[in-house]
């Protein structure tokens, strides 16, 4: 893998002020991590005498902004009164961004919409024994649909500002869906526990590790590809799975091809599977996480 530096050109420009945006914030995000170009743009900026009072300028103006702020509850130190702004609203919002674009738009009301359909068919739709194995094949994909929008230039309107933001890049991805796990595994676990006793399938815990597996291959393949493609490719796969072996079968419905997936949850030997492929897909994750702090895909 290709390993990027701050060269003497760009050091310069950003030393001169004349970086763009986009370059400023990645070599500032580069840095972090970086002695050696941390090094190159301190002397940068030391060889330009003028930047020093420029900075000077930018902090007075900052301290002044900052002490104009309202009065949200004083914190004292130090013999002066510090300002703490903002309050619970602000605090709320920042929860909402760190939980990302899923939860701000229209998958949390439909993963809920969901969870309301199965237990309304399976109590009036004439579902029956097939729905806990419907809601088992429909679970474990129903995360990758947040994941997909959480991060990437098509989901998040902010992304060239989060992904050079210090907090930025496959932290904040992780972040993002975990919230996204947060909401999915409650509400489909409740839907698991209200279904009649005649819809039968398998216990509400035997899609956690294929659930867990999918979101991992989603986001170790939205490395390469992007988010969104990652976690529609990984859905494609699994409606694949799950289809394929049905067709040229003389079936009257669904429940048959329904019934024969759960074969993917049943037992030991099955789940081992699922929490192998985690542990590769969460190391593939691992040696692959500095791709998200560039990446340039949807």
């Amino acid at each position: 893998m290709t390993v990027w530096h701050v060269g003497n050109e760009l050091a310069g420009r950003y030393a001169a002020g004349t970086a763009a945006e986009t370059d400023a914030w990645s070599l500032e995000k580069h840095v972090e991590s970086c002695a050696r170009c941390a090094a190159r743009v301190s002397a940068s900026v030391r060889e330009r005498g003028g930047a020093v009072p420029l900075l000077e300028g930018v902090r007075t103006a900052v301290l002044a902004a900052v002490a104009a702020e309202p009065v949200r509850g004083p914190v004292r130190g130090r013999g002066r009164t510090l300002m703490r702004w903002p309050g619970p609203a602000g605090r709320i919002g920042r929860v909402l961004w760190a939980a990302g674009p899923a939860l701000r738009g229209a998958w949390a009301a439909a993963l809920v919409l969901v969870a309301l359909g199965a237990v309304v068919l399976a109590y009036g739709g004439g579902l029956g024994s097939t729905a806990r194995p419907l809601l088992l094949v429909v679970a474990p994909v129903l995360p990758l649909a947040g994941v997909g929008v959480s991060y990437g230039r098509s989901g998040d309107p902010m992304h060239e500002i989060t992904t050079t933001a210090p907090g930025g890049g496959l932290r904040l991805l992780l972040i993002r869906t975990a919230a996204v796990l947060a909401v999915a595994v409650p509400v489909l676990t409740l839907a698991w526990a209200v279904l009649p006793a005649s819809a039968g399938g398998p216990g509400a815990v035997a899609w956690l590790l294929p659930g867990l597996a999918m979101t991992l291959a989603a986001l170790a393949l939205g490395s390469y590809l992007g988010c969104r493609t990652g976690a529609s490719t990984v859905a494609a796969c699994w409606a694949a799975a799950v289809l394929v072996p049905a067709v040229g079968t003389r079936t009257s419905g669904f429940g048959e091809p329904l019934a024969a997936a759960a074969r993917y949850f049943a037992g030991p030997a099955a789940q081992s599977v699922w929490a192998a492929a985690a542990v590769f897909c969460a190391g593939l994750l691992a040696l692959r996480r500095r791709s998200f702090d560039h990446l340039e895909k949807s």
